[in-house]
């Protein structure tokens, strides 16, 4: 037997990654796809799916990637506001931009 199917075979089967499998990881992309599918103001969807996501990371549920935390950094940047302030429609557009970028990675996480 060569040293590498050896070495397959005492591995054992692979492992998923911590959090990132399973039906709970299943469930918690499902909430957030469907929050980011909902109609309403972009704003307020993002933050929706913002609480989300935390939630998932708070339990394990989805692992946080550097590009994962990242983006969801620059989404509540993109939603900030004090009280009051309407924001505009960039907000809005950076919002859904950032959260399809989001949806794409959850697949990787």
């Amino acid at each position: 037997m060569d040293p590498q199917t050896r070495a397959a075979r005492d591995a054992g089967p692979p492992v998923p990654e911590a959090g990132t499998q399973g039906d709970s990881a299943a469930t918690a992309k499902a909430e957030f796809r469907a929050l980011i599918a909902e109609k309403g103001h972009a704003v307020d969807v993002a933050r929706r799916a913002v609480e989300r996501l935390e939630r998932a990371f708070d339990d394990g549920d989805i692992e946080r990637t550097p590009f994962i935390d990242q983006a969801v950094r620059d989404l509540q940047q993109a939603v900030e506001h004090d009280d009051g302030q309407k924001l505009g429609g960039k907000s809005a557009e950076a919002s859904r931009f950032i959260l399809k970028a989001i949806d794409r990675m959850l697949d990787g996480a």
